[in-house]
């Protein structure tokens, strides 16, 4: 068979495809750079101004600390004065006693966690007879942690009227329902939360009822599913506190603990991963201590 004559093809070589011409590339205008650079900024900036706003590390003015302690729509600005305060106190610097009558005043505030503050900043000055006196009746405060934070500074008048408040701060926080409803939304068994953070809502009709925990730690069990309907004052949960709570409470009842806190104590003293090794140690130094006294 004769073989296929190359010369044409040769001749007539295939026709190659010709690029189509660049497109011009579109470039963002100067105003438009502007605006981007300007939002990516903003995205970096927001978050740490509003840090710097919320971080009761920096430092405060002493025009900064009275105007604070005095700004009741921030409850914030007055805990961070309250924070810069009591770190003056804690360095035993006299002219921090020119604010001592706000503390005072601050014992008895609308907002939980401005009282909760205020009695730890009390406990740093011990020979402040009013503060004594305030703690004392800090000890029937409404929330438990402002009245377990008055208890854990009058152990450092060396009183020890508030030891029943500090065994307290060891057992899981019960969680009620504060009105009758239906559950509509509940978290989950080991879940972490803060204090004030939301664990479940109830319905009852148009009325929605947000149930909140007392205390910051971990949801240890729930006593209802959603859907359940509960009656006002039913346990719906209960949180076991967190270990930072549990440290200051061993370390007071080293101090003021009796033979009555060793059952509360000695759960600390278990060898499972949820207690850490600080905790168990310092459970058994309490415990140690307070069977030393009892001889």
């Amino acid at each position: 068979m004769a073989s296929r004559p190359l010369t044409s093809e040769i001749a007539n070589p295939p026709a190659v495809a010709q690029d189509s011409p660049a497109r011009p590339r579109h470039r963002m205008s100067a105003r438009n750079r502007l605006l981007f650079f300007l939002v990516a900024w903003l995205i970096v900036l927001m978050p740490f101004l509003f840090w710097w706003s919320t971080w009761f590390g920096r430092h405060l003015s002493n025009t900064q600390i009275t105007e604070y302690l005095n700004d009741n729509k921030h409850p914030r600005h007055i805990q961070h004065a309250l924070v810069q305060l009591g770190g003056r106190m804690a360095s035993q610097d006299a002219r921090a006693t020119r604010w001592y009558p706000d503390l005072l005043r601050l014992a008895s505030h609308p907002v939980e966690e401005v009282r909760n503050t205020d009695a730890w900043v009390m406990g740093q000055d011990t020979s402040a007879a009013a503060f004594h006196a305030t703690l004392l009746k800090m000890l029937q405060d409404s929330s438990p942690m402002v009245r377990g934070n008055a208890a854990l500074s009058l152990v450092r008048f060396g009183d020890a009227a508030g030891r029943p408040q500090i065994v307290a701060l060891l057992q899981p926080a019960s969680i009620v329902a504060p009105a009758a409803g239906r559950v509509i939304d509940i978290d989950k068994i080991g879940t972490s939360v803060r204090q004030g953070g939301l664990i479940a809502k109830l319905q009852d009709g148009e009325r929605t009822t947000e149930i909140r925990s007392p205390i910051t730690g971990r949801i240890r069990a729930l006593s209802v599913p959603t859907g359940a309907t509960v009656a006002a004052g039913a346990e719906v949960a209960a949180i076991d506190p967190n270990s930072e709570q549990v440290w200051e409470a061993l370390r007071a009842l080293y101090l003021v603990g009796q033979a009555y806190d060793l059952p509360a104590i000695r759960i600390y003293e278990r060898n499972i991963p949820e207690i850490p090794d600080r905790l168990r140690e310092q459970a058994l130094l309490t415990e140690k201590s307070i069977l030393s006294r009892a001889k």
